[in-house]
């Protein structure tokens, strides 16, 4: 009889907890206004619910409601829980509530249009705790009252958004403010530069300043609706939700459930089903659904080891056509950080995934051709591993470096118990592949995954059924993550739940998540885990994902009975909930402030160019602190560093700066001074090139399209006249400097007809130079733009580069110093189009070309003496014979009217 009640109360027990959670929220989805200022909605869900334990800083709208407003006047940290009917206290919070004076927030709204490839950005202020539900809901099309009015007076006051984007720094200004109380900012659609942030003047109302606003604005994302009458796809039943989103774009989600497949590129706003064409596969096969992987717009599903690409407007097979196998693919995996701006130096070569089978690695491409990458025998090579070990691929995965990609191996020898998991790394700028110093044991049937964390030294965790563990510092700290009690088994503390997914945003916060919805964080570089209060009910089906603003956030998939779904994106506080957790701990932070002005993700530097950035960490005396450069890829960096110390009213101040050098912006360009193909309003037209006046001596004339769009408008130049280019830099934000590298053009349609105004010698030659001839001798069947370049420039200025020769030749590379000039023939006009290659290679790893054209106009060509004559012969022959005629002609009229009587005497007439 005990035995029973003593189970019955722990039946009771874990339903109470199971069933039993509460959270809180804000009016708004924005926790960084959390402040005295906000309303606090507190909700229990469950049924033991009783009332609310609150403090004495703190009122509650209504003390026994399971939902019910807080609002904290007394800015600190406050003990709020739920007392359920056993007057037992349940999962105390301590909420960090702020006395900011920042309280207003900025609302936008985008029109797309499409003509112009630009986009309308409608911004106003508004304030949460007086905002209309559709604000709040983010589904607003206009201000509501309230907010206009608090638009205009702040307005009024000096106040204005800026929209600034964090990758280009580049700055839009609006426009005045409307009746409507909005302001209106055109922004061009992009799809490099789309984290943005709204940004406004330091002014309040009220004492109330505004918070500045990121977001994600990137060119427009459209989804696949399929007809009615396709078939659902779908995971098997029972699996939990798998969640697959855009690398660069979070809004752009693929949900796969149990039921359905969902797309949305607005954070579940809106939605549509994504299925599969009737009798393309069987009613098994789509219900089978193994992972699913979201490109631009494209969808690849894994369906029973077959890989099946969806577009709008087809589904099929991705097989041996294609270079992979049909059937026994295990597993794919994309990108994972977004990388727009990093250069590859062969685009064509980026792999977009990777797919992997039992013993074949293969490596698919944009247009979705595959080649196998690698072999189960190649890498058993790399290891060193005797042919009758057992070596499997466990899982692949890009890391953060671009150029690197990772295969998570499992290797035993009798494979009884236990196995071995290894990392090898291949990095595709040097074509090799590399062991590293991991290697974990794990039990047999152990089926590991992992990521790569946003860090320049490669960071990882990897996790399975049960347990996470990591790996830190390019692999140099590996080991299994704990609690602060040395529990490794996360299922014993998630009564008996298996980890569900995990998700690491790009501030190094990794969150765990476990079937039943429990929470666990884990922060880049420390080994411990830390298991936050119950936020859901473990009965919910939810997944973890981003929103526009790079937050985790909850996503709840629900169906009706009536098989209506239901898909709704909560916001996750993350930061107050580890607030809530460290207070009672005695952990605290080292320092009181850490400041740098590093402002991208990537700096392009060039060839002599440098960078310099500055750090500044602020924290109490005698906590030895110090700040680390890590580096990590090609050994092609240098940088010197130095560090300073101040210390005052028992604070320390360090800060450092270094320089470092790198690799090619491909932003960066060149053009020729005084030409600009985008203000030219001539048409393109054609014109005849003589065959003598060409380089290859054809037997034909040719006949040339002049390309307005591509070679810009011709500089008229006059008879005589000799012209020296000068090179200007740019790059995406306008002019950098003249170009003051040694340079070289040619004539892109073989003309041969120039002259250049100096010779060697004049230009300070010690041996011959390098001239369009010796290289085309040299260089038989290349094309021109490949003949010579910085890959092959010799210059002439050394006894030890180069031979003697004849320097009186024609010096044929400029630079901006020299004044080396062309001229062309003043005795007929011509067509040039030339093309012109920066040639120091010590300027630019960019390989820096344009074009531009000229018009030389000349003297009128001199015709042959021959035709002359007998154009001259012509005419006084014409000019006699006319005279001729024009004598007897007038001879004629003469005797006709003068001599002859103008009027003949009547003749007498006969009598009869």
């Amino acid at each position: 009889m005990l035995g029973r009640q003593v189970e019955a109360v722990l039946l009771l027990w874990l339903s109470c907890c199971v069933l039993a959670v509460w959270r809180y929220s804000m009016k708004s989805t924005i926790y960084s206004i959390f402040s005295t200022r906000s309303s606090i909605i507190l909700e229990y869900e469950g049924d033991t619910f009783k009332s609310w334990d609150i403090p004495e800083g703190c009122k509650v709208q209504n003390k026994s409601s399971p939902k019910t407003l807080l609002y904290c006047k007394t800015p600190g940290n406050h003990k709020i829980s739920p007392i359920n009917i056993n007057d037992m206290q349940e999962d105390e919070r301590l909420l960090t509530v702020d006395s900011s004076n920042i309280c207003f927030l900025w609302y936008y709204t985008v029109v797309d249009v499409f003509f112009n490839l630009s986009q309308i950005i409608t911004i106003w202020v508004y304030d949460p705790e007086n905002a209309s539900p559709e604000e709040l809901q983010w589904t607003a099309k206009e201000p509501s009252v309230n907010s206009m009015v608090l638009t205009k007076q702040m307005n009024t006051l000096g106040q204005y958004p800026v929209i600034y984007t964090l990758e280009k720094g580049l700055k839009y200004d609006p426009g005045p403010l409307t009746p409507d109380g909005t302001w209106i900012i055109h922004l061009p659609m992009t799809s490099d530069d789309i984290i943005k942030q709204i940004r406004g003047n330091k002014v309040s109302f009220q004492d109330c300043f505004i918070a500045s606003l990121q977001f994600l604005l990137t060119f427009p994302m459209n989804v696949i609706s399929d007809p009615p009458e396709y078939e659902p796809l779908s995971l098997p039943a029972g699996s939990p939700l798998l969640a697959s989103w855009h690398t660069c774009i979070p809004t752009f989600v693929l949900l796969a459930t149990e039921h359905e497949t969902f797309q949305t590129n607005n954070s579940f706003q809106t939605w549509t089903k994504v299925r599969a064409p009737p009798g393309v596969l069987t009613e098994a096969q789509r219900h089978s659904l193994r992972d699913v992987i979201l490109l631009d717009q494209r969808i690849l599903f894994l369906v029973e080891g077959t890989i099946y690409l969806k577009t709008k407007d087809s589904f099929k097979i991705i097989d041996e056509n294609n270079g992979i196998a049909g059937t026994g693919i295990l597993g794919f995996s994309k990108r994972r950080w977004c990388q727009i701006r990093y250069l590859y130096k062969l685009a064509s070569k980026k792999s977009l995934l990777f797919a992997w089978s039992k013993d074949v690695v293969y490596a698919g491409y944009t247009n979705l051709r595959f080649l196998v990458f690698t072999t189960i025998s190649k890498l058993k090579d790399v290891l060193k591993l005797s042919p009758g070990d057992t070596l499997e691929i466990m899982t692949v995965e890009y890391l953060w470096h671009p150029q690197e990609v990772a295969f998570m191996l499992s290797h035993c020898t009798d494979c009884s118990t236990i196995k071995d998991v290894r990392i090898v790394l291949f990095n595709s700028m040097h074509s090799k592949y590399v062991l590293q110093d991991f290697d974990i044991q794990v039990a047999k049937e152990t089926q590991l995954d992992c990521r790569f964390l946003l860090s320049a030294m490669p960071d990882m965790i990897l996790w399975d059924g049960h347990s996470t563990y990591y790996s830190h510092n390019n692999f140099t700290e590996v080991g299994i993550i704990e609690t602060d009690s040395g529990n490794t088994n996360l299922s014993l503390i998630a009564e008996g739940s298996k980890v569900h997914n995990v998700v690491a945003d790009t501030t190094g916060n990794i969150l765990v998540k476990m079937e039943n919805n429990d929470l666990f964080y884990i922060k880049d570089g420390i080994a411990e885990i830390v298991p936050l209060s119950r936020w859901v009910n473990t009965t919910a089906e939810t997944a973890l994902v981003l929103d526009k603003s790079f937050q985790v956030n909850i996503l709840h998939y629900n169906q009706n009975l009536d098989e209506k779904y239901q898909l709704h994106l909560q916001s996750y506080p993350l930061v107050l909930e580890l607030q809530s957790k460290n207070k009672g701990l005695e952990d605290m932070c080292p320092y009181l402030t850490f400041q740098h002005d590093v402002h991208s993700q990537f700096y392009h530097l060039d060839k002599g160019d440098s960078l310099t950035v500055w750090t500044q960490i602020v924290y109490p005396e005698n906590r030895g602190l110090d700040i680390l450069v890590d580096y990590y890829g090609s050994n092609i960096l240098t940088w010197t560093q130095n560090t300073e110390y101040e210390i005052a009213s028992g604070f320390c101040t360090k800060s450092m700066v270094f320089e470092i050098s790198v690799g090619c912006d491909p932003t960066k360009y060149i053009q020729v001074q005084g030409f600009n193909n985008t203000r030219c309003h001539r048409r393109d037209f054609s014109y005849v090139i003589d065959k003598e006046l060409l380089r290859d001596s054809p037997h034909e004339n040719l006949k040339v399209r002049y390309e307005v769009a591509k070679y810009g408008c011709p500089r008229t130049v006059d008879m005589e006249e000799m012209f020296h280019p000068v090179v200007e830099l740019y790059d995406e934000n306008g002019f950098i400097k003249i170009v003051d590298a040694n340079f070289i053009l040619w004539e892109v349609h073989g003309r041969n007809d120039y002259m250049y105004n100096s010779t060697m010698q004049q230009n300070g030659c010690i041996n011959e130079a390098q001239t369009w001839d010796i290289m085309i001798e040299e260089n038989p069947g290349v094309p021109m733009e490949d003949i010579w370049g910085p890959q092959n420039y010799r210059p002439c200025f050394s006894y030890a580069i180069g031979t003697p020769g004849d320097l009186s030749q024609p010096y044929e590379i400029i630079n901006y110093s020299n004044k080396n000039a062309l001229k062309w023939s003043s005795s007929y006009a011509a067509m040039y189009v030339y093309r012109l290659k920066v040639l120091d290679p010590n300027y630019s790893f960019c390989n820096l070309t344009t074009y531009f054209a000229i018009e030389s106009l000349g003297q009128i060509p001199r015709s042959s003496i021959y035709l002359v004559a007998a154009l001259v012969f012509v005419l006084m022959l014409t000019f006699i014979s006319v005279l001729v005629l024009s004598y007897f002609w007038y001879s004629k009229i003469y005797r006709r009217f003068i001599i002859e009587p103008l009027h003949k005497p009547p003749g007498k007439q006969k009598k009869n």
